[in-house]
């Protein structure tokens, strides 16, 4: 007898994939991220309703802000702490972090008289407390937000400084001052590992002793400290220069709860970019990672008070670790090539994230507009 046809239903069901091959995986990213899709799509509409309003518009401005960048930039400071803690309590290491933010962010408000940003909104060009928004300053950091959600660990110091400076000569010391960072913490870590691998192996060798825990958790503390003296203007940049006690309170409330919620997510999305890098699980490794890290922002901190992008020296840092570490062991090419893609990817991702601030800052800032005009038309 001859084999009755099966309906297209019955195919369907029996080879699924052979009508939606091509549309699965953004069908599964678009249901995976449904609901929080839909959070940005209200907090778009939101920021559109809310501009005109600037004594509104600056606290929600603030509060996406406010988690947006510490999201994003979890992965510099806290993103080896994480992934290095992973037996330990989210609680416990929220309450460390926690305490060291309360006491950083004190700090710069009682000794600069109500500024939290450590001076760095001082720079010419940001000095002036917004009293009008536009919209699209209110997107970025929504957009730094739907940025960060899908792994791209961008710079928020241009996302979020550039669109409020008031001259394109802040903007081009901001870059100058970063690439610089990138280059030196890319050969700092570059001449370590190539110098020390073999040294920091033998480290790392076997369970670690309770030393290195001690250690990782005060050298995670004193690098959370000076990021935050670094980076804090990104987050104040919505807010008055001088904050009242009241305001102040509201600041420090807010970020330090943004802070315990992170840590209960274990670092969310962007941890990946962590994870992926070799041995960082390793408190060990972990440990002199941030070591360096610390030390080059140390640095930079001293240097002036221009905001820099602290993404970029700590793309550069894990960049020249890898690297120096498939030098050092005389890796195959198939790691090489493992190492470069990573390494491009990084540096394609904070391109990006430059590529989109200027964009912004030039939509947003007339100042710039005529920059830009007279740049490409004198």
């Amino acid at each position: 007898m001859p084999k009755s046809k099966k309906s297209p239903k019955h195919v369907l069901e029996a080879h699924p994939h052979k009508f939606t091959k091509r549309y699965s995986l953004v069908d599964v990213v678009l249901q995976k991220e449904k609901k929080f899709l839909y959070f940005i799509a209200f907090s778009l509409i939101a920021a559109g309703a809310l501009y005109p309003y600037p004594g509104i518009a600056m606290w929600v401005g603030f509060a996406f802000a406010g988690y947006s960048a510490i999201a994003n930039d979890s992965i510099q400071t806290i993103g080896t702490f994480i992934g290095s803690n992973e037996d330990k309590k989210w609680y416990w290491q929220w309450l460390f972090m926690g305490l060291i933010f309360l006491f950083t962010v004190s700090y710069s408000w009682v000794v600069f008289d109500g500024d939290v940003s450590y001076q760095r909104l001082a720079t010419p060009g940001l000095d002036k407390t917004p009293t009008s928004f536009v919209y699209l300053q209110l997107a970025s950091p929504i957009i730094l937000l739907l940025l960060t959600r899908f792994r791209i660990p961008v710079s928020t110091t241009f996302m979020l400084l550039s669109v409020f400076s008031a001259t394109g000569g802040t903007v081009v010391s901001m870059v100058s001052k970063s690439f610089s960072g990138y280059i030196l913490a890319f050969v700092s870590a570059l001449i370590i590992y190539l110098l020390l691998s073999k040294v920091i192996k033998r480290f790392i060798k076997g369970k670690a002793h309770s030393f290195w825990t001690v250690a990782q958790w005060m050298i995670s503390g004193f690098l959370w400290y000076i990021w935050l003296a670094q980076d804090l203007a990104n987050i104040a940049v919505y807010l008055p220069r001088q904050l009242n006690v009241y305001e102040f309170l509201a600041f420090a409330g807010f970020i330090f709860l943004g802070l315990g919620f992170l840590f209960y997510k274990k670092g969310d999305k962007i941890q990946n970019v962590i994870n992926e890098k070799s041995e960082v699980r390793d408190v060990r490794s972990a440990t002199i990672i941030d070591l360096v890290y610390a030390l080059i922002l140390y640095y930079f901190k001293e240097v002036n008070n221009i905001p820099m992008s602290t993404t970029w020296v700590f793309v550069g840092l894990l960049a020249g670790r890898e690297l120096g570490m498939r030098l050092r062991a005389h890796d195959s090419g198939e790691k090489f090539a493992k190492t470069f893609r990573l390494i491009g990817k990084d540096i394609l991702s904070v391109t990006i994230g430059l590529i989109i601030s200027l964009i912004l800052a030039i939509a947003i800032n007339p100042v710039m507009q005529e920059e830009v005009k007279h740049f490409f038309f004198k």
